[in-house]
């Protein structure tokens, strides 16, 4: 049995994907400051998988806590790297931070392996800023990031490239995703903010539970159908089993170079409106939205070519626009029935 090291393993991504790689039957191990995350988290993960992960609770940017945690575990076959702040409107009002932890805990973590690491980088489509052609490959140029937390994944995939091209031992993929949304089909993990949503899909399921006010619509004057952003939304569960896809890459080295990019997403793109009406019609619960003006750091639109992913990790999304809100809802439920 392989054993996988997952940092962020009981965020929102991390926890889908630590139950996919224990579905594959690898061991799992998780490092997490819980900073943005719920210890209760690892129970649910036993209660889906019937294995609870090993787990510590770690600050990756403490060098000397991960140096020790390397030495204890240097048994690690691969790495799954989810550790982050990911907020985007909060990186624009908190720019340091986001430079100093995004920045470290990478550094801290190749360092204590001393670059002997299959590692999966978790990468974003904001890397693209807003792309001159749509949908966008992963030849596409980056740009200059229309936020602090995009230019983190760019700065982090620049580091990641430029020391793997010099060291063998190094052998990373990074996966640019797009918009993750949707919860496990048990409702039983799911996205689980800190304080006010920053991302639409919560915001929407928390507001139509009275836990929150009127969405707000940031933007109806873009280039779009309805004046409103697109992204290309994707299920959190296809966004896992493309995670246990890319250790399979790593683990079998099947890479054609040691740095490989991914773009995940459905090859779709959604506006703001379009996903507040699928909420409406795959939930039967009406919102109270109002449109406001743009965001700063948003893009205007942007959605993914998938052919790569389809074709060289053997990885396509199954799971629609109405399913990602449906399990979004019956999550929000469970947590107003069973609050963390």
């Amino acid at each position: 049995m392989a054993k996988v090291l997952v940092t962020g393993g009981t965020g929102f991504i991390g926890s889908h994907t630590v139950v996919e790689l224990s579905n594959a039957g690898y061991e799992v191990v998780i490092i997490d400051d819980l900073s943005n995350s719920n210890p209760k988290i690892l129970d649910q993960i036993e209660t889906i998988t019937g294995t609870r992960p090993k787990f510590e609770k770690i600050d990756l940017c403490d060098e000397e806590k991960v140096k020790d945690f390397a030495v204890r575990h240097n048994d690690i076959d691969g790495v799954i790297h989810f550790a982050a702040f990911k907020a985007v409107g909060e990186s624009v009002q908190q720019p340091l931070r986001y430079y100093r932890n995004n920045f470290y805990s990478l550094i801290n973590l190749i360092s204590s392996y001393n670059s002997k690491l299959k590692l999966v980088f978790s990468s974003s489509c904001t890397v693209y800023g807003q792309p001159d052609v749509l949908p966008v490959t992963e030849a596409a140029p980056t740009k200059k990031a229309e936020s602090p937390y995009g230019n983190t994944k760019q700065i982090a995939e620049e580091i990641l490239q430029d020391i793997s091209a010099v060291t063998p031992t190094l052998n990373v993929i990074s996966l640019r995703y797009f918009n993750p949304v949707g919860a496990h089909a048990t409702a039983l993990i799911g996205e689980l903010p800190i304080g006010v949503p920053q991302n639409l899909v919560p915001f929407i399921t928390q507001s139509a539970i009275g836990k929150r006010g009127p969405i707000t619509v940031y933007g109806s004057d873009y280039d779009t159908p309805d004046g409103s952003a697109v992204r290309d939304y994707i299920h959190v569960v296809d966004l896992a089993k493309a995670h246990v896809a890319a250790i399979k890459r790593l683990e079998n080295n099947q890479m054609a170079a040691n740095y490989e990019v991914f773009n995940l997403g459905t090859g779709k793109g959604s506006t703001v409106l379009e996903v507040i009406h699928a909420f409406e019609n795959s939930t039967g619960q009406k919102l109270n939205y109002a449109i406001g003006p743009r965001r700063g750091g948003d893009v205007e639109k942007v959605w993914g070519d998938v052919s790569k992913s389809q074709s060289e990790l053997g990885w396509k999304a199954e799971l629609d626009l109405s399913e990602m809100m449906r399990s979004a809802w019956n999550w929000e439920k469970y947590l107003q029935d069973n609050p963390f």
